[in-house]
């Protein structure tokens, strides 16, 4: 079984993950949590294999609760679900070791999907996150050719 801490300052959208993994036979949402500190907490306590993190939460955002994660529960995988998709959010979550990046109007397949990868030590990134990085990547090497060009 897949053990997983659910990360959300919604109840109504920790209800819905929490739906939508345990229906999966190998998941088991162990725990659920409604800002980072918590999640921290919780991570240490319940060992889990798989943390999904929202990104905007009082007390503790979820980018800042991902380093910390990494730091506390090294073993743990790590993945962002947000609506907040913006190119700085997924480009710092992979920066500080993130397994993967959704967005919450993935399908409810996906999510599965994504957790089942994380858990295999896998990556795992929805289209929208996927773009961003293409982007930043071609941006860095348009860059790189630039500077690195002579002119005759």
């Amino acid at each position: 079984m897949i053990r997983v801490l659910v990360t959300d300052d919604e109840p109504l959208i920790r209800a819905g993950i929490r739906m939508i993994l345990t229906s999966a036979d190998d998941i088991d949402v162990v725990a659920e949590a409604g800002n980072g500190r918590e999640a921290v907490e919780l991570a240490r306590a319940q060992r889990v294999d798989v943390a999904l993190l929202g990104i905007q939460m009082p007390v503790m955002d979820g980018l800042t609760a991902l380093a910390e994660l990494r730091r506390a529960v090294p073993d743990t995988r790590l993945l962002i679900l947000t609506t907040f998709g913006a190119q700085q959010n997924v480009l710092r979550a992979l920066a500080e070791g993130s397994a993967g990046f959704l967005l919450k109007d993935s399908a409810p397949a996906e999510l599965i999907r994504a957790v089942r990868a994380a858990a295999a030590g896998e990556a795992y990134l929805s289209p929208g996150a996927t773009r961003h990085v293409v982007d930043s990547l071609a941006s860095g090497r348009t860059a790189r050719a630039a500077s690195s060009s002579t002119v005759p």
